[in-house]
């Protein structure tokens, strides 16, 4: 090949060498890849895009070739401005690879996303559908990302921008939750609402935003609420009320937003239709207060826009008349409104469980109107069930019949409501026996408050009567009916009983205690007052039997109160006329005792024996109390026993009583007992006896806590005894506090409190001045004590002992 037959863009040697191996193999690739390679850092633009094209006549099909030539066409033309006429060449060159290429998912999105780049709506909006036109489904993913990307630039018309994304919609129907965020974005409200309204239609549909239908509802009713204007194509009010319907517990926002439709439409009195509408059909609590807030903001501010809109204008004038009775109907509409609130929220919690006994009477007190108040209870009665009732329901019946009877004064009409409730209530297994004895006896009181003594005796009695029980049809394991179990009732036997003793005669009211008796519901307090009845009419040896049959059904401790009574009624009727019948009264009293209840009726017995029996008896029962009655008690008695044996006796005869008590009660209490005998003696003049007890009581009291025995003991030795007797004291002393401390040892601390005491006590009686008289030597006692501290000291003090 000669030089001048050789192309203008060979610069050097090594451009001999690649033309001659392109020459020679015109339809590889690798000869045209590496000449073009060379070319692409050495030399211009042009001359490597002259070398492409020459590659790409000789090698159309190769996409190495083809991407490579596009990727530095669009490199080289990034900096030029959008209108220069190279982008048009690279947009043929495009064009040109796609004859070739056009099965190449990555040509199409350079190719679009260059287009994209210059803002040409048309153009790319057809390249994308070439492109998709082309491709296999399969592809198309990758399309449509890029497509979607497009049509949200800011340059693309709405319009565009829709119909692309309802396209996509198609392929992708998951896609449907960002069309429509988009649709609303853009401004298409009614398009939108379509979508949504579809959404909540649809069976099947799952959301990937992990939205529920009611959230879809929400989104739906804030549309309606908030562009009713642009809404056409659906029928508002039906889809919302369709949603209340498969909503009934969450419909506060769905009514309030069926409202808020109409007033932005300016329809406010169809929107104060809907709030009413919306308060009678709420079920909860929290709807009705969201529609109620919603309603009275609403009115509110309609009457606040009326006070602007008139502020300035004579109002009183003739043309403004018309303005004038609008506002005024306004704010008594509003007033209307917040004043039938409670009766209101009353509806909506007999709503969410009509079977709230409460609300009821709630209700009942709310109405004014007495029509409204009587179809209210009646409502109330026929709507309560008694298994699912919330309160007590005998008291709608009560309260029913004492409405007639205080407002209307018909009598007649409240016996009937009475009877009504009786006969459904008797026959109801849910209903307890306590609340069916009290409508039983509220019946009674109302006409016993009308002076119908005969009729109310009448009713107690027809409560008291025994039913004849009836199995035949009855379910097996069904509860009997509260009727058959009625005449049990102590309640209405009390009740019964009252009204005979105030209205009845003696056998009529004896009768109606001894069937309470036969019955054996009656508690300590029915026998007390039977008691008590007959007594009053002088008949003791009935009352008396009272008591007793009282006595044969109680044990202890309900059958106390009886036998306390019963012995205090027959000595205070008999005194010690039938001696021997009250003994053997109380001894069946005494007979098993329980130890807590003993001591009262030992102390009655021992009473009656020393009133009206012989003292010597009256000795024998403290002694067998002494033996019975538990230990808190023991010391109570025993000084009893010894004031009545010193009374009767003399004190000497006291010795054995005071030695008994000693050996018997617990140790704190024998240290009292003993400190007594002690006194005693001490009275006596007997020194040396009252010395012996001290020692012998002194067992069982603790230097360390029983201070004041031993104060006692130093007292009494200084008064009456000597040296010897004080040192005697002081070694019982040191004996005791080593025998009952625990492992012999006192803390420091101990001592030194007992020290400080001692001084505390010196002190003071220097401040008063005391002098003790009684000891031989005041010095030498004193020399004791130090001595005794000392030694105690050196005793119970370890040096050895490990400080922890």
């Amino acid at each position: 090949m000669t030089t001048k037959s050789l192309p203008n863009f060979i610069e050097n040697e090594d451009d001999f060498e690649y033309e001659e191996k392109v020459l020679r193999n015109p339809y590889e690739l690798k000869p045209w890849w590496l000449y073009i390679y060379s070319k692409r850092t050495t030399s211009t633009p042009e001359i490597v895009n002259i070398l492409y094209e020459r590659a790409l006549k000789t090698l159309p099909g190769s996409y190495k070739l083809w991407w490579n030539y596009l990727q530095d066409r669009v490199t080289q033309i990034r900096d030029l401005d959008l209108n220069d006429p190279s982008y048009e060449s690279v947009i043929d060159a495009f064009e040109r690879s796609l004859v070739t290429m056009h099965k190449m998912p990555r040509i199409w999105l350079d190719y679009c996303d260059f287009l994209m780049r210059q803002q040409f709506i048309t153009r790319t909006r057809k390249t994308f559908d070439r492109a998709l036109q082309s491709l296999p489904i399969t592809q198309h993913s990758k399309i449509w990302k890029l497509y979607l990307e497009f049509a949200k630039k800011p340059f693309v018309p709405p319009e565009t921008r829709d119909r692309i994304m309802e396209r996509y919609l198609k392929l992708e129907p998951t896609f449907v939750e960002s069309y429509i965020e988009e649709l609303l974005e853009m401004g298409f409200y009614d398009k939108a609402c379509i979508q949504l309204t579809k959404l909540v239609n649809s069976q099947d549909f799952r959301s990937v935003k992990k939205q529920t239908k009611y959230d879809l509802w929400t989104q739906l009713c804030g549309v309606f609420a908030s562009h009713p204007d642009q809404i056409h194509s659906v029928p508002v009010d039906a889809i919302i009320r369709s949603g209340i319907k498969k909503y009934p517990s969450e419909v506060g926002d769905l009514w309030c937003s069926l409202a808020t439709f109409y007033v932005h439409r300016g329809s406010f009195e169809q929107a104060f239709d809907i709030y009413e509408e919306a308060m009678t059909k709420v079920s909860t609590v929290k709807d009705f207060s969201q529609v109620f807030s919603s309603y009275s903001k609403l009115c509110d501010e309609i009457v606040e826009a009326k006070v602007t809109e008139l502020q300035g204008v004579d109002i009183d004038s003739v043309e403004n008349e018309e303005a004038k009775i609008d506002l005024e109907m306004r704010i008594a509409k509003y007033e209307y409104l917040m004043d039938r609130r409670p009766l209101l929220l009353n509806a909506v919690k007999l709503r969410q469980n009509p079977h709230n006994v409460h609300e009821w009477h709630k209700r009942a007190t709310l109405l004014t109107d007495p029509e409204d108040v009587v179809a209210a209870y009646t409502d109330a009665v026929r709507t309560v069930e008694t298994d699912k009732a919330v309160g007590k329901p005998f008291t709608l019946w009560s309260s029913f019949a004492k409405y007639y009877e205080r407002n209307y004064k018909d009598l007649h009409s409240a016996r009937t409501i009475f009877e009504g409730g009786i006969q459904i209530l008797m026959k109801d297994a849910n209903t307890s026996i306590e609340d069916m004895a009290t409508l039983w006896c509220e019946y009674a009181e109302i006409e016993i408050k009308h002076k119908n003594f005969f009729n109310a005796r009448n009713i107690l009695q027809r409560a008291t009567t025994q039913p004849k029980r009836n199995t035949f049809g009855r379910e097996s394991g069904a509860l009997d009916p509260v009727g058959d179990k009625l005449y049990k009732s102590i309640r209405l036997w009390s009740f019964y009983a009252d009204l005979e003793e105030s209205m009845g005669t003696l056998e009529s009211t004896t009768s109606v205690y001894d069937r309470i008796i036969d019955l054996k519901i009656a508690t300590p307090r029915i026998i007390l007052n039977y008691g008590k009845y007959l007594e009053e009419l002088h008949h003791f040896e009935d009352a008396f039997k009272a008591y007793e049959r009282g006595i044969s059904l109680f044990q202890y401790p309900q059958v106390f109160h009886i036998w306390v009574t019963y012995l205090t009624k027959f000595t205070k009727r008999y005194a010690g006329r039938k001696l021997e019948r009250g003994r053997d009264l109380f001894e069946m009293a005494i007979h098993q005792v329980p130890k807590e209840f003993a001591q009262g009726l030992y102390l009655l017995y021992a009473k009656y024996e020393e009133d009206y029996g012989l003292a010597k008896l009256a000795m024998n029962v403290y002694e067998r109390a002494i033996t019975t009655c538990q230990d808190s008690d023991c010391f109570d008695v025993y000084c009893i026993y010894i004031n009545r044996a010193s009374e009767y006796f003399g004190v000497t005869k006291t010795r054995d009583i005071y030695e008994k008590a000693i050996a018997n009660l617990p140790d704190k209490a024998a240290r009292d007992m003993g400190i007594r005998y002690a006194d005693l003696e001490c009275k006596l003049g007997e020194v040396d006896r009252a010395r012996a007890i001290y020692a012998h009581i002194s067992k069982f009291c603790d230097p360390r806590v029983d201070s004041e025995f031993w104060k006692l003991w130093e007292n009494f030795e200084k008064a009456h005894g000597n040296i010897e007797t004080f040192k005697e004291m002081l070694r019982v002393r040191r004996s005791v506090q080593a025998t009952l401390s625990t492992g012999n040892v006192m803390t420091t601390g101990m001592l030194q409190a007992h020290k400080e005491n001692l001084i505390q006590q010196q002190k003071k009686r220097n401040r008063e001045g005391e002098i003790v008289k009684a000891a031989p030597s005041v010095a030498l006692l004193q020399g004791n004590i130090e001595a005794l501290e000392k030694q105690v000291t050196s005793q119970e003090v370890n040096p050895d002992e490990i400080q922890i």
